[in-house]
This record gives C-alpha cells, structure tokens and sequence, in this order.
C-alpha cells in the first residue's frame, strides 16, 4: 500500500534579492530573522518579521512569497475556504498572485507548487496536478514539485476509479429501484386483476345461484301440479270404478231376483 506523503515547501533564503528591485538592509535583516524562527517552527512569530519585511519594501515577492509559507503553516486545508480567519486562506490569495504575475520564474514555481500542496491536502487532485505541473515548467528540476506531481495523479487515478464505482452503484441501484417499481406495480396490477376477476366469478356464481333457485322454484310448482293432477285422475279413475262396481253390483241382484221367480 502506498502512503502518500507530499514534501512541502520552505521560506526562500534572504541573501538573493527580488529581479528588478533593490532589496533593502531592513528587509534583509526581517527576513533573516523570520527565516531562522521558521526553521525553529516558530511561525507566528517569523510571520510578525516577513511582515516588517514587507513594511520595509510592499513589492517585495520574496517576502510575500515568505509570508505565505509562514501562514500557511498555521492554517489549515480542511477548514472552510470562505473562513477568514484561516491563515490558510491568506496565504493562498498571496501565492494565487505571485503564480500569475510574479517577476522571478523560480518564485512562480513555488508559489505554484505550494497551491498544489493546498489542493492535494483538500483532495483537490486535479487542480493539484496542475499546479505541480506549473510548478515543473519553472523550475523543470524541482524534484519535489515532481515526486508530488506522481503522487496526485494516483490519487487522481484512484478518486476517478472510486467515482465510477459510486456512479455504478447509483446506476445499479436506481435499475433495481426501477425494477423493484416494476415489479410492485405489475404485483398491484396482479391484484387488481385477481380482485376483478374474483368478483366476476362472485357475480356469475350468484348468477348461477340464482337462475338455479328459480329453475328449482319453476321446477318445485311443476311437480306440485303434476301431483295435483294425478290426484284429480285417481280421484276421477275411483269414481268410475265405483259407479262400475254399482252397476254390476245392480244388474248380479237383477239377475238373482229374475233366477228365482216361480212361472
């Protein structure tokens, strides 16, 4: 596994001064002493020198430049970037300025290189790639400005392939959302389809219930009827046989009283 570490930058020496301007014996004498309280990691107070530095000469880059290093070290990167109270802040509207206009090329980049420094601790690493790039272009020998410049580009590399993982994952979540939808909507869809067609069968077996009551309703008066009738003839059929019965009752007595009478 590799452990990202970034080499940061350091305040400029005062025994050079700035191309184009005369550096005065204050500003070297502030700058020296903010020089050696930084290397004693004493920030707060080389940042009170590399001020009177500047109050001595207000154009002097190497001062601002210093001045810049001095506060960045106090602030943060991953405090709010609208916090005025962040050094951090400061410092990078001092390096933004001497990365575009700055007179001395080398000054360019490092105040370059520092802002990638500021992007890389916000995982910023495209915009650090940049710097560092910008950086290289000054100083093309700046191995530093180089080691941090592989270093953003993996972290670059490795925060593309976790984004393209994450968007996978959305994607792949909203498709099973979107299928989970479907399928509740063609379930609710099932349901509604089971309940009309439950009442269909409810309503045509009523129907049936129904015509089957009538038919046997239709089919109980039918039989009764034909009871009816069948009694009228067996009570008409009885009638007949008696009236029968009568009569040869009648005509054997006739008979009988003929047989017997003396002549």
């Amino acid at each position: 596994m590799l452990v990202a570490m970034i080499a940061w930058g350091t305040a400029v020496p005062a025994h050079a001064a700035d191309k184009g301007s005369k550096m005065t014996k204050r500003e070297r004498v502030c700058l020296r002493n903010g020089n050696k309280l930084y290397e004693k990691k004493r920030y707060a107070e080389a940042e009170v020198e590399y001020r009177k530095a500047l109050q001595a000469n207000p154009s002097s880059e190497k001062a601002q430049f210093n001045l810049a290093t001095a506060l960045m070290r106090q602030g943060s990167v991953t405090a709010q970037q609208d916090d005025d109270k962040n050094p951090m802040k400061q410092a990078e509207g001092i390096l933004t300025n001497l990365a575009k206009g700055a007179q001395d090329k080398q000054l360019r980049g490092k105040a370059c290189y520092d802002l990638g420094n500021i992007a890389y601790g916000r995982q910023q690493y495209d915009q650090a790639v940049e710097f560092y790039k910008h950086a290289l272009r000054c100083s093309p020998d700046d191995e530093q400005a180089r080691h941090n410049l592989r270093l953003a580009q993996l972290k670059k590399q490795q925060q593309d392939k976790n984004q393209n993982k994450d968007k996978n994952k959305d994607k792949n979540q909203d498709k099973n959302q979107d299928k989970d939808k479907n399928q509740d909507q063609n379930k609710d869809k099932n349901q509604d389809q089971n309940k009309d067609q439950n009442k269909q069968n409810q309503d045509q077996n009523k129907q049936n219930q129904d015509k089957q009551n009538q038919q046997q309703q239709q089919g109980g008066m039918s039989q009764q009827n034909a009871e009816q009738v069948l009694k009228a003839m067996q009570d008409r059929e009885r009638a007949t046989q008696q009236r029968i019965n009568a009569q040869q009752a009648q005509q054997q007595r006739h008979e009988r009283q003929r047989t017997n009478k003396k002549w």
